[in-house]
Protein backbone atom coordinates (compact mmCIF):
# COMPACT_ATOMS: atom_id res chain seq x y z
CA UNK A 1 0.00 0.00 0.00
CA UNK A 2 3.14 2.14 0.62
CA UNK A 3 4.62 2.14 -2.51
CA UNK A 4 1.04 2.35 -4.54
CA UNK A 5 0.78 5.52 -2.63
CA UNK A 6 4.03 6.80 -3.05
CA UNK A 7 3.27 5.96 -6.89
CA UNK A 8 0.11 7.39 -7.21
CA UNK A 9 1.91 10.56 -5.76
CA UNK A 10 4.54 10.41 -8.33
CA UNK A 11 2.28 10.08 -11.21
CA UNK A 12 0.22 12.64 -10.07
CA UNK A 13 3.33 15.49 -9.28
CA UNK A 14 3.45 16.63 -13.76
CA UNK A 15 -0.31 17.49 -13.50
CA UNK A 16 -0.05 19.39 -10.40
CA UNK A 17 3.00 20.85 -11.41
CA UNK A 18 1.61 22.12 -14.36
CA UNK A 19 -1.60 23.18 -12.81
CA UNK A 20 0.33 25.02 -10.40
CA UNK A 21 1.76 26.95 -14.15
CA UNK A 22 -0.24 27.64 -16.15
CA UNK A 23 -3.21 28.72 -13.65
CA UNK A 24 -0.23 31.10 -11.62
CA UNK A 25 -0.50 29.56 -8.74
CA UNK A 26 1.94 30.25 -5.49
CA UNK A 27 2.05 26.25 -4.85
CA UNK A 28 0.89 23.08 -6.71
CA UNK A 29 -3.10 22.40 -5.78
CA UNK A 30 -2.58 19.40 -3.61
CA UNK A 31 -5.73 19.53 -2.63
CA UNK A 32 -8.79 20.22 -5.45
CA UNK A 33 -12.67 20.91 -4.64
CA UNK A 34 -14.69 20.22 -7.68
CA UNK A 35 -18.40 21.51 -7.60
CA UNK A 36 -21.58 20.60 -10.03
CA UNK A 37 -24.83 21.24 -10.23
CA UNK A 38 -27.56 18.76 -11.25
CA UNK A 39 -31.43 19.49 -12.15
CA UNK A 40 -34.63 19.74 -14.91
CA UNK A 41 -35.69 22.90 -14.74
CA UNK A 42 -35.47 23.30 -11.46
CA UNK A 43 -37.08 20.18 -9.97
CA UNK A 44 -34.79 17.67 -7.76
CA UNK A 45 -31.92 20.74 -7.73
CA UNK A 46 -29.07 18.68 -5.93
CA UNK A 47 -25.25 20.03 -5.62
CA UNK A 48 -21.94 17.60 -5.30
CA UNK A 49 -18.67 17.92 -4.68
CA UNK A 50 -15.85 15.75 -4.88
CA UNK A 51 -11.97 16.15 -3.19
CA UNK A 52 -8.71 15.31 -5.29
CA UNK A 53 -5.83 14.86 -3.03
CA UNK A 54 -2.19 14.56 -4.90
CA UNK A 55 -4.20 13.81 -8.52
CA UNK A 56 -6.63 11.28 -7.17
CA UNK A 57 -10.35 10.86 -5.76
CA UNK A 58 -10.38 11.08 -1.91
CA UNK A 59 -14.11 9.05 -1.40
CA UNK A 60 -14.01 10.31 1.93
CA UNK A 61 -14.22 13.98 1.16
CA UNK A 62 -17.20 13.64 -1.68
CA UNK A 63 -20.21 15.73 -0.70
CA UNK A 64 -23.71 15.82 -1.76
CA UNK A 65 -26.36 19.02 -1.01
CA UNK A 66 -30.28 18.57 -2.11
CA UNK A 67 -31.36 22.24 -3.19
CA UNK A 68 -32.92 24.27 -0.32
CA UNK A 69 -33.28 27.77 -0.97
CA UNK A 70 -32.82 28.53 -4.84
CA UNK A 71 -35.98 28.57 -6.91
CA UNK A 72 -36.45 27.85 -10.60
CA UNK A 73 -33.62 27.12 -12.42
CA UNK A 74 -31.04 29.73 -11.64
CA UNK A 75 -27.64 27.45 -11.89
CA UNK A 76 -26.02 30.70 -10.40
CA UNK A 77 -27.87 31.29 -7.22
CA UNK A 78 -27.46 27.31 -6.94
CA UNK A 79 -23.85 27.06 -6.97
CA UNK A 80 -24.20 30.17 -4.86
CA UNK A 81 -26.19 27.94 -2.20
CA UNK A 82 -24.26 25.09 -2.24
CA UNK A 83 -20.34 27.04 -2.28
CA UNK A 84 -22.10 29.03 0.74
CA UNK A 85 -22.60 25.80 2.80
CA UNK A 86 -19.76 24.08 2.25
CA UNK A 87 -17.59 27.14 2.67
CA UNK A 88 -19.24 27.98 5.73
CA UNK A 89 -17.70 25.08 7.20
CA UNK A 90 -14.80 25.93 6.27
CA UNK A 91 -14.97 29.30 8.06
CA UNK A 92 -15.92 27.30 11.28
CA UNK A 93 -11.91 25.41 11.01
CA UNK A 94 -13.89 22.21 11.09
CA UNK A 95 -12.57 20.80 7.91
CA UNK A 96 -8.81 21.28 5.97
CA UNK A 97 -9.04 24.33 3.10
CA UNK A 98 -8.48 23.03 -0.58
CA UNK A 99 -5.90 24.78 -2.78
CA UNK A 100 -8.30 24.88 -5.65
CA UNK A 101 -11.87 24.96 -6.22
CA UNK A 102 -12.81 24.30 -9.74
CA UNK A 103 -16.08 24.74 -10.84
CA UNK A 104 -18.19 23.37 -14.47
CA UNK A 105 -18.62 26.16 -16.67
CA UNK A 106 -17.03 29.48 -17.50
CA UNK A 107 -16.98 33.38 -16.78
CA UNK A 108 -20.39 33.09 -15.01
CA UNK A 109 -19.65 30.08 -12.39
CA UNK A 110 -16.06 31.46 -11.60
CA UNK A 111 -17.94 35.14 -10.81
CA UNK A 112 -20.35 33.48 -8.79
CA UNK A 113 -17.65 31.07 -6.47
CA UNK A 114 -15.37 34.42 -6.50
CA UNK A 115 -18.08 36.06 -4.93
CA UNK A 116 -18.70 33.35 -2.39
CA UNK A 117 -14.73 33.20 -1.08
CA UNK A 118 -14.53 36.69 -0.81
CA UNK A 119 -18.36 37.41 1.24
CA UNK A 120 -16.15 34.90 3.84
CA UNK A 121 -13.22 36.13 3.64
CA UNK A 122 -11.67 33.09 1.98
CA UNK A 123 -10.63 35.33 -1.28
CA UNK A 124 -6.80 34.01 -1.54
CA UNK A 125 -8.09 30.40 -2.25
CA UNK A 126 -7.83 30.19 -6.03
CA UNK A 127 -10.60 29.70 -8.36
CA UNK A 128 -10.80 27.92 -12.02
CA UNK A 129 -14.16 26.80 -14.01
CA UNK A 130 -13.56 24.00 -17.05
CA UNK A 131 -16.73 24.62 -19.36
CA UNK A 132 -17.63 21.52 -21.59
CA UNK A 133 -18.10 22.86 -24.49
CA UNK A 134 -14.68 23.35 -25.55
CA UNK A 135 -12.97 22.27 -22.56
CA UNK A 136 -11.79 25.72 -21.89
CA UNK A 137 -10.44 26.85 -18.03
CA UNK A 138 -11.46 30.21 -17.38
CA UNK A 139 -9.89 32.04 -14.43
CA UNK A 140 -10.43 35.00 -11.89
CA UNK A 141 -8.41 38.18 -13.56
CA UNK A 142 -7.62 36.67 -17.55
CA UNK A 143 -10.15 37.95 -20.11
CA UNK A 144 -10.02 34.76 -22.62
CA UNK A 145 -9.82 31.69 -21.73
CA UNK A 146 -6.92 28.86 -21.13
CA UNK A 147 -6.64 25.96 -24.10
CA UNK A 148 -4.55 23.57 -23.12
CA UNK A 149 -3.30 20.66 -25.64
CA UNK A 150 -5.63 17.76 -25.44
CA UNK A 151 -2.75 15.10 -24.09
CA UNK A 152 -2.25 17.94 -21.26
CA UNK A 153 -1.91 16.62 -18.06
CA UNK A 154 -3.36 19.16 -16.08
CA UNK A 155 -6.30 19.33 -18.30
CA UNK A 156 -6.79 15.76 -18.07
CA UNK A 157 -6.53 16.11 -14.04
CA UNK A 158 -9.12 18.78 -14.20
CA UNK A 159 -11.80 17.11 -16.90
CA UNK A 160 -11.24 13.90 -14.36
CA UNK A 161 -12.23 15.86 -11.28
CA UNK A 162 -14.92 17.84 -13.01
CA UNK A 163 -16.81 14.90 -14.73
CA UNK A 164 -16.31 12.95 -11.13
CA UNK A 165 -18.68 15.80 -9.94
CA UNK A 166 -20.74 15.85 -12.73
CA UNK A 167 -20.90 11.83 -12.30
CA UNK A 168 -21.65 12.30 -8.55
CA UNK A 169 -24.29 14.85 -8.62
CA UNK A 170 -26.39 13.11 -11.70
CA UNK A 171 -26.52 9.91 -9.66
CA UNK A 172 -28.35 12.04 -6.47
CA UNK A 173 -30.03 13.88 -8.65
CA UNK A 174 -31.49 10.59 -10.30
CA UNK A 175 -32.23 8.84 -6.53
CA UNK A 176 -34.23 11.96 -5.65
CA UNK A 177 -36.48 11.79 -8.93
CA UNK A 178 -37.06 8.51 -8.85
CA UNK A 179 -38.15 8.18 -5.36
CA UNK A 180 -39.94 11.57 -6.16
CA UNK A 181 -41.05 9.25 -8.86
CA UNK A 182 -42.46 6.55 -7.17
CA UNK A 183 -44.26 9.08 -4.24
CA UNK A 184 -46.12 11.06 -6.86
CA UNK A 185 -48.26 7.90 -8.29
CA UNK A 186 -46.81 8.37 -11.91
CA UNK A 187 -44.45 5.45 -11.57
CA UNK A 188 -45.67 2.22 -14.00
CA UNK A 189 -47.27 4.37 -16.15
CA UNK A 190 -46.35 3.50 -19.66
CA UNK A 191 -43.98 6.11 -21.33
CA UNK A 192 -43.33 7.90 -18.85
CA UNK A 193 -40.07 7.66 -17.43
CA UNK A 194 -38.22 9.05 -14.42
CA UNK A 195 -37.58 12.36 -17.19
CA UNK A 196 -41.07 13.21 -18.03
CA UNK A 197 -42.14 12.69 -14.30
CA UNK A 198 -40.14 15.73 -12.96
CA UNK A 199 -41.22 17.81 -16.19
CA UNK A 200 -45.20 16.69 -15.80
CA UNK A 201 -44.83 17.81 -11.84
CA UNK A 202 -42.96 20.76 -13.00
CA UNK A 203 -45.50 21.75 -15.03
CA UNK A 204 -48.63 20.83 -13.13
CA UNK A 205 -47.18 21.36 -9.48
CA UNK A 206 -48.65 17.66 -8.06
CA UNK A 207 -50.02 14.71 -8.86
CA UNK A 208 -53.21 16.55 -7.99
CA UNK A 209 -52.56 18.56 -10.59
CA UNK A 210 -51.64 16.66 -13.76
CA UNK A 211 -55.13 14.37 -12.47
CA UNK A 212 -56.84 17.80 -12.71
CA UNK A 213 -55.53 18.18 -16.43
CA UNK A 214 -57.44 17.28 -19.57
CA UNK A 215 -55.49 15.20 -22.35
CA UNK A 216 -55.11 18.00 -24.25
CA UNK A 217 -53.10 20.14 -22.29
CA UNK A 218 -50.93 17.14 -20.32
CA UNK A 219 -49.94 16.76 -24.55
CA UNK A 220 -49.00 20.47 -24.75
CA UNK A 221 -46.43 19.54 -22.04
CA UNK A 222 -43.22 19.61 -23.98
CA UNK A 223 -41.71 16.15 -24.28
CA UNK A 224 -45.14 14.29 -23.99
CA UNK A 225 -47.11 14.09 -26.57
CA UNK A 226 -50.69 12.85 -27.45
CA UNK A 227 -50.46 9.19 -27.42
CA UNK A 228 -48.28 9.53 -24.22
CA UNK A 229 -50.78 11.84 -22.75
CA UNK A 230 -54.05 9.71 -23.44
CA UNK A 231 -51.60 6.64 -21.51
CA UNK A 232 -51.52 9.44 -18.44
CA UNK A 233 -54.89 10.54 -18.90
CA UNK A 234 -56.41 7.08 -18.56
CA UNK A 235 -54.01 5.48 -15.73
CA UNK A 236 -55.20 8.86 -13.56
CA UNK A 237 -58.57 8.21 -14.25
CA UNK A 238 -59.35 4.79 -14.14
Amino acid sequence: QIASATRSRASSSPALGELRSVLGLGAAPTRIEAFDISNIQGADAVGSMVTFVRGSPLKSGYRRFKIRASAGADDYAMLREVLMRRLGRLSEGRERHPNLILVDGGKGQVSTARTVLEDLGMGSIPVAGLAKKREEIYIVGRAEPLRLPRGSAALKLLQHARNEAHRFAVEYHRRLRGKRMRASGLAGIRGVGEKRAAVLLEAFGSLAGVRGASRDEIAAVPGIGAKTASSIYEALHE
